[in-house]
């Protein structure tokens, strides 16, 4: 790991933008073909977006060290590591998790460049050109690693900057310091909006979740889709033991006002919620993908891709991470956008001329899902 190195001009073979899950993952995987000429470019510390989180927010999947069985940890990004077996942990922390991703950096010693931005990225001919803040770097492939947890989506209706946004809190703790009353409004109730509410109601508050959709009402097979398993069980239990907590479907926020009294959640049909504190937006982030996102093309909010995750507009730029979506499926958990970590490889292995049979350990794995039609949605309900 090496800050702030890139030499005023190099050229490399690979260059990564973003050391979180999915850059470090398919990093990894370059590594096992040994490729040398590459980099992973990151412009504040390896998981920086997971720090980010709330203190006391931990992961919806559970992990487990299964390896010696065949069943990938489902929150590890390698074939041979666990976080729960690293971590000692079920369910761990923005931080903790931070903590495991470094782990794999310097168990693996990938060329991660920390304090490094990409301003700006070019294509000229068959390479890129990347400008940083430490360099210019000319390579032949792009992998975007980006994410898009970098992006808080904090004003989406007029008076949004009365509140705070959930991924601005350090922790729920040091939020209800700020607090002159006893009710707290939520904005927003998939899972960082129900995981706020949870918190916040052991601590003593009484909570108001606000959504249009309601997601704790319906089940899906796919967690991406609703509520997962561990915030139903959760808010199951919390509401059984009474914990305060006010869940409101159907309400489609207007706007937000200030007033003496403090401030009015004002929904469309007129009706509104008043509350003393900050309303907290949990309102998830931004799609976009930064200085390339010129680079691709954009349906309703969904990057295209072909089969092999590169852009269906530029040649040699490959996108990993939770904006991939195949066949209406997003790839958005870990468990899901790490089985086309070799996928990607793969593909750049194949046009570099590099041995790829290192690859066919992510196969025995199930770290290699390179087969679409088995995205599909079909589990019965019992």
């Amino acid at each position: 790991m090496t800050p702030n190195k890139v030499r005023k001009y190099e050229s490399l073979d690979v260059v990564i933008v973003g050391a979180g899950a999915a850059g470090i993952g398919i990093g990894t995987v370059l590594s096992d073909l040994n490729l040398s000429s590459y980099t992973i470019l990151e412009r504040d510390e390896i998981g920086a977006s997971f720090q980010q989180w709330p203190e006391e927010m931990q992961f919806i999947t559970p992990s487990f060290p299964s390896n010696s069985f065949g069943c990938r940890d489902l929150n590890a990004i390698t074939t041979d590591t666990s976080p729960a077996f690293a971590l000692d942990r079920e369910h761990p922390t923005g931080a903790e998790y931070a903590k495991y991703l470094q782990g794999v950096v310097e168990f693996h010693d990938l060329p991660v460049r920390i304090g490094v931005e990409v301003e700006s990225v070019e294509q000229h001919n068959d390479e890129f050109v990347l400008h940083t803040s430490a360099g210019v770097i000319h390579c032949r492939f792009v992998v975007w690693a980006a994410g898009q947890f970098g992006t808080p989506n904090d004003n989406p209706v007029p008076g949004a900057t009365h509140c705070i946004h959930n991924s601005h809190v350090d922790s729920w703790r040091e939020y209800v310091t700020e607090c002159i009353s006893d009710t707290i409004v939520i904005i927003g109730g998939y899972e960082s909006g129900i995981d706020a509410a949870l918190h916040l109601a052991d601590l003593g508050y009484e909570v108001i979740v606000l959504d249009k959709e309601g997601p704790w009402q319906f089940r899906e097979p796919d967690p991406s889709e609703t509520l997962s398993p561990y915030t139903i069980q959760r808010l199951y239990e919390a509401i059984d033991n009474s914990a305060a907590i006010t869940l409101y479907d159907g309400f489609c926020v207007d706007h937000i006002e200030q007033s003496d009294g403090g401030f009015e959640v004002v929904g469309m049909d007129g009706e509104s919620f008043e509350t003393r504190n900050r309303p907290v937006l949990a309102t998830g982030f931004e799609s976009g993908l930064g200085p390339a996102d010129e680079y691709f093309d954009v349906t309703e909010g969904t990057p295209q891709l072909t089969e092999r995750d590169e852009s269906t507009a530029t040649p040699g730029l490959f996108l990993v991470g939770p904006q991939v979506s195949h066949r209406g499926q997003q790839f958005c958990f870990i468990y899901k956008f790490r089985q086309r970590f070799a996928v990607v490889a793969d593909e750049i292995a194949n046009r570099l001329n590099i041995d790829r049979s290192p690859l066919d350990e992510y196969r025995e794995k199930s770290m290699f899902l390179e087969e679409l039609s088995y995205c599909e949605q079909d589990m019965c309900d019992c």
